[in-house]
C-alpha cells in the first residue's frame, strides 16, 4: 500500500497557472432514470432506496433458500419442509424414531434475505490541461444535478472528487442535496498539472470512510481521465504510484468505470491499463454530454 505524504512533490511551471482560476458553468441537466439492478425484479417496486443486497441481518426480506451446512440460524422452515417431504415414507419405513416428521441434518435450509441499500456514485475528474478539461468539468456537473434529482427521492448519494495542479480535493462531499451541490460546484477551476495519484488515493478514502458508517452501501467511482499522471505524492514514478493506488480499489472490491477522455489519434492505452488495475472497466466516449456519462453509468449499474 502506497503511504502518501501529506503533500504530493510535482515543479511549478509557467503552463501549470494556465487557466487556475477558470470556472466551468454547469451542464444540461435532464430527468435521470431510475437504476434497476436484477435483483429489484425479485421485489415488489416502492419508494425508498433504489438497490437491494444480500445482508446477514435477520430484518432484511426473505427471498429464497439455500442449504444452511454450519449456519443453523434463521432456519427457513417451510424450504426446510420442502426438502424433506420426498424422503418421510422411507424415514417412516425405517422406524429410527417414532417423529410424524422425520428430518436430518441436510434438510436444513437457512434463509437468504436482501435489504434496501444505497448507492455511493463518486465521480472523480481530472481538471488539468492534459484533456478539454472545461467540456469534462461541465458534462460532469450536468450528470451530477441529473443524478441528484432522483438520488434525493432513493436515498442514494453523490459526490465528485477534483484533482489538479498539485492536489486532489473532495469539491463536494457524499450527498442527496441538489442546493448543497449548487453551492458546491458553481465555481471550479481547471488547469495546472495532473495528480492522479493524489485524486485515486483521496477517492478511496472517501468510499472507505463511507463503507464504514454503512457497510452494505454500494460505492461506485466514475474517474474521468486520460490515465497520464504527472504529480507523485512519494517520490515514486508517478503513473507507478497512481497504479499502485489503484490497486485499493481492486483489493477492496470496489466498483469502478474510467472513462477515456483521451483522443483517439493520441490514446497511449493510459486509462485502460488503469482500469485494469482498478479492476473496472474503461469506456470511450467521442462525445461527452451529461446524458452520454449518466447512461454509461446506468448500464455499469445494472451489468
Amino acid at each position: 500500500m502506497v503511504q502518501p505524504d501529506a503533500s504530493p512533490q510535482s515543479s511549478s511551471s509557467p503552463g501549470d497557472q494556465k487557466g487556475a482560476r477558470k470556472p466551468v458553468e454547469i451542464g444540461d441537466t435532464f430527468e435521470a432514470k431510475r437504476f434497476d439492478t436484477p435483483l429489484d425484479k425479485m421485489t415488489r417496486e416502492r419508494a425508498g432506496r433504489r438497490s437491494y443486497t444480500r445482508t446477514e441481518r435477520k430484518r432484511g426480506r426473505y427471498i429464497k433458500a439455500q442449504p444452511a451446512k454450519d449456519r443453523l440460524d434463521d432456519i427457513a422452515f417451510d424450504a426446510t419442509l420442502r426438502a424433506a417431504s420426498p424422503y418421510q415414507k422411507r424415514r417412516r419405513e425405517e422406524r429410527t424414531n417414532d417423529l410424524a416428521l422425520q428430518l436430518r441434518r441436510s434438510d436444513l435450509q437457512r434463509k437468504v434475505r436482501v435489504r434496501r441499500t444505497g448507492n455511493l456514485i463518486l465521480f472523480v475528474v481530472d481538471a488539468s490541461w492534459s484533456m478539454a478539461a472545461s467540456e469534462r468539468m461541465e458534462a460532469t456537473k450536468g450528470a451530477i444535478f441529473s443524478l441528484l434529482v432522483d438520488a434525493y427521492q432513493r436515498r442514494d448519494q453523490v459526490g465528485l472528487v477534483v484533482f489538479q495542479r498539485d492536489r486532489a480535493r473532495l469539491v463536494l462531499p457524499p450527498t442527496n442535496s441538489v442546493d448543497l451541490a449548487q453551492r458546491a460546484l458553481q465555481d471550479l477551476p481547471v488547469g495546472g498539472k495532473t495528480p492522479l495519484s493524489n485524486g485515486l488515493y483521496l477517492a478511496w478514502q472517501v468510499i472507505e470512510n463511507a463503507r464504514r458508517r454503512d457497510s452494505e452501501l454500494r460505492p461506485l467511482m466514475i474517474l474521468l481521465t486520460d490515465g497520464a499522471g504527472n504529480v507523485s505524492m512519494t517520490g515514486m514514478p508517478a503513473q507507478e504510484e497512481a497504479m499502485r493506488i489503484a490497486g485499493l480499489f481492486d483489493q477492496a472490491a470496489f466498483r469502478s468505470i474510467v472513462v477515456n477522455m483521451e483522443h483517439a489519434a493520441f490514446d497511449r492505452g493510459l486509462a485502460q491499463k488503469l482500469a485494469v488495475a482498478l479492476g473496472g472497466v474503461c469506456y470511450n466516449l467521442p462525445e461527452l454530454r451529461a446524458d452520454t456519462l449518466l447512461s454509461t453509468v446506468k448500464r455499469e449499474i445494472e451489468a
